[in-house]
């Protein structure tokens, strides 16, 4: 192995020589950490910077006097998530702390009231539910099934894997869980196969590339057509509720199903066109997925109490309202399940640390905003933004807001980070411009999940996929980019008509 000039034993001895007292460069580990610990410096001073900057105006009229400390360490909080100096609960239990220290939230009253909220645990209790489609295999057996059944063409297994990502949505609230633990995987063995890797543009090119930006995309659909299939839709749920919009497990899935179906057919589609693979026919993918099903065997008994358990949860968040079983109930009832016939176990569960890791993380965020609603924060910023759409017709008001909402997030690497942010503020706004409640808050709920393929960082799933090392940074933003007009077309357009039709649009 050759030497660079700058690791040169020679090299080093001459520069110590000429110079007394000089020491030999440092070694490139050394370098790199210390670019690391200054690139650190400079996150810390610009979460500080902003946090400090916002904590000294003045409260407007109305707003609370501890609003805009309230609003500084929020806005830090967030800001703090984009940059990740720290883990993401790192993260949160700091502006907690901070919060509390500082007595802009009291620790027996306020700062801890998040860790209360249903809609939180909702979140919590799927990550173990999601868990038992991994533990068992039954998630890996369902997408071998479709493979064999729709991978004869590169098109067809963009359908196979799509079909997955929709039948395991509902049943697991992480997005990158079900990307990075089910059809990630499959995705990687399918190219691979076909002679496809990250080792060249050709060889990437000839199957993987396209098979992942698309599910990608495919991921963001299905994750707006169910409550339970994004980390973030009940918190826009129960942002909503403060608004006075009450929505529910089958209301948000019945007026998600035409326009998440309709891009569910017409996005993989789009992308064969617009990024095709060389590999057209992949006539030995079903084969392989049929022998692989063969290798895992029949249904074992823990998959059968799987998918009982699952049509059990599907149900009731189906007819939660009309049988008087709440989510949150009906998720602890699958878990109990799980747990009785030991499929799962509380070792599983206890070793899951995305789902602990979330409850801290929503639960600081979920009482910050809330804090912020008390505090008449919120109150004001929502009538602030709705003024800057006044006097237009709501129609155009809503789609300015719309736009606004959904390519904010460019500024994101969180989709849940802005709706904790942005989501209740957003749909004040648009209610404050006549946009019927209903309407809006689906809309927007919808949005929060279709903003996940826009770029790289946008999500969890695109950070998985972009990490496989199929996809280029700049094919990402151009494609996704295209992806997001195609999903704002068939949802504004298609899914306007649709909830329009179902009375939502009063």
């Amino acid at each position: 192995m050759s030497q660079k000039p700058e690791d040169s034993p020679k090299e080093s001895t001459a520069t110590t020589d000429t110079v007394p007292g000089a020491s030999a460069p440092p070694p490139p580990h050394t370098t790199g950490a210390s670019q690391e610990r200054t690139i650190l410096a400079l996150k810390v001073a610009a979460i500080v910077i902003v946090t400090l900057a916002i904590w000294f105006i003045p409260a407007p009229p109305g707003v609370d006097p501890r609003g805009m400390h309230m609003a500084a360490i929020f806005v830090g909080t967030i800001l703090g998530l984009i940059l990740q100096p720290l883990p993401t609960p790192s993260i949160a239990l700091t502006g907690l702390a901070i919060a509390m220290i500082t007595g802009t939230m009291t620790a027996k009253k306020e700062a801890l009231a998040g860790f209360g909220n249903s809609a939180i645990w909702i979140i919590v209790a799927a990550f173990f539910i999601a868990d038992g489609f991994l533990i068992t295999g039954l998630g890996k057996r369902i997408a071998l099934l479709f493979v064999s059944l729709l991978g004869k063409s590169s098109l067809g297994l963009s359908y196979g894997m799509a079909i997955t990502d929709l039948v395991l949505a509902p049943a697991t609230p992480s997005n990158t869980a079900r990307a990075g633990g089910v059809i990630y995987p499959i995705i990687k063995s399918l190219a691979e196969v076909n002679g496809s890797t990250n080792e060249s543009t050709e060889s990437r090119r000839k199957l993987g590339s396209f098979l992942l930006m698309t599910e990608a995309q495919v991921n963001t659909i299905t994750s707006a057509m169910f409550l339970t299939a994004m980390a973030g839709n009940p918190l826009a749920v129960k942002f909503a509720q403060d608004k006075g919009v009450h929505l529910d497990w089958g209301t948000w899935a019945l007026a998600a199903i035409v326009p998440g179906l309709a891009a569910l057919i017409v996005l993989p589609w789009v992308m064969s066109k617009i990024y095709p693979p060389t590999i057209k026919k992949t006539p030995d993918a079903p084969a392989h997925a049929r022998e692989e099903l063969k290798s895992i065997g029949p249904m074992t008994r823990p998959e059968w109490i799987m998918l009982g358990t699952f049509i059990v949860l599907l149900i009731l968040w189906i007819g939660g309202s009309s049988l008087g079983v709440d989510a949150t109930a009906a998720a602890f009832l699958g878990i109990a399940i799980l747990l009785v016939t030991k499929v799962l176990t509380w070792k599983d569960m206890a070793a899951n640390s995305s789902a602990w890791s979330t409850l801290i993380f929503f639960a600081v965020l979920v009482g910050m905003a809330d804090h912020l609603k008390t505090l008449k924060v919120v109150e004001w910023i929502g009538a602030s933004v709705a003024s800057s759409v006044g006097g237009m017709a709501w129609p155009l008001a809503f789609g300015v807001l719309a736009l606004v909402y959904f390519y904010i997030h460019y500024f994101f690497a969180s989709n849940t980070a802005q709706i904790v942010a942005l989501y209740a503020v957003f749909l004040g706004a648009a209610i404050a411009a006549g946009t019927p409640p209903m309407f809006a808050a689906l809309f927007l709920g919808f949005a929060g999940n279709l903003i996940g393929g826009i770029t790289h960082y946008a999500s969890g799933p695109a950070g998985v996929y972009f990490g496989s090392g199929y996809i280029k940074t700049g094919e990402w933003f151009r494609l996704g980019f295209i992806a997001s007009v195609v999903n704002i077309i068939i949802w504004g357009l298609i899914g306007t008509v649709w909830m329009f039709s179902l009375g939502y649009g009063r």
